[in-house]
């Protein structure tokens, strides 16, 4: 796995590089927003996982991230950062990141999220390849609502939900494919992000947040919160008609 670190703190990319060492991967490190650009423009498609510190000199971490995505619509992007606010988490995963961990952090805390993105990835790379028929199969297909996962969009009453992020789009499809099927956050942490509550459950409520904003957009909202327990995928009330 090839994973570039974006991190000012020399410190800890040096305890960092032991770990990823153990784990043999090949990882390249930027010290601020503009050599991680640099690096990153090499080659975007090469990378496997990056992991991003949000405070960064010459060029901020979310300005970075928000580039980089515009380059890589899959690339996995882990934000590091020592901001702990919901509107912090919120912002960056708008500007693309996946993931979320908070400073100071552990480092097989970090390894764990890292391995749990490279596995989502590499499924949904396998699950592309699967359904890349040039036939643009719909997975899920309801009355109202069609998800492709060749081409990763997902479509209501004939409407694109746009610019959805790698994550969003996972996190609708996991929902949509049990309609009216409640499910907890520590459900969706597991299932979405593929790890066992390593992850803050303020990750989902920002990711369905942005989610349903791009719903909206199209149509009427089928993302809908059973309070005290989470959420579900409901179509059944929409009327195509309005």
């Amino acid at each position: 796995m090839k994973l570039l670190m974006v991190e000012d703190n020399k410190s800890v990319s040096e305890m960092m590089s032991m770990f990823f060492q153990k784990e043999g991967w090949d990882v390249l490190y930027a010290y601020d927003g503009i050599q991680a650009m640099d690096m990153f423009n090499a080659d975007p498609d090469s990378w496997d996982i990056i992991t991003l510190d949000l405070n960064l000199p010459k060029k901020d971490g979310m300005e970075v991230a928000k580039e980089m995505r515009e380059k890589s619509k899959t690339v996995p992007i882990i934000m590091l950062t020592a901001r702990d606010s919901d509107s912090d988490q919120v912002l960056g995963f708008e500007m693309g990141a996946d993931d979320y961990v908070t400073k100071p952090f552990s480092p097989i805390t970090l390894i764990a999220r890292i391995k749990a993105l490279q596995r989502r990835a590499v499924t949904e790379t396998s699950s592309r390849t699967e359904h890349d028929d040039g036939k643009g199969a719909f997975e899920i297909q309801t009355d109202h609502f069609k998800l492709n996962p060749s081409t990763r969009e997902a479509y209501l009453d004939g409407k694109l939900i746009p610019e959805l992020t790698p994550k969003e789009f996972d996190l609708l499809k996991t929902l949509a494919q049990k309609p009216r099927q409640v499910f907890s956050r520590e459900q969706l942490l597991e299932q979405v992000w593929d790890y066992e509550y390593y992850g803050d459950e303020r990750t989902v409520d920002a990711h369905v947040k942005k989610l349903r904003q791009k719903i909206e957009k199209v149509g009427p909202q089928v993302i809908q919160t059973v309070w005290g327990v989470g959420y579900k995928f409901d179509d059944s009330e929409v009327d195509s008609k309005k």
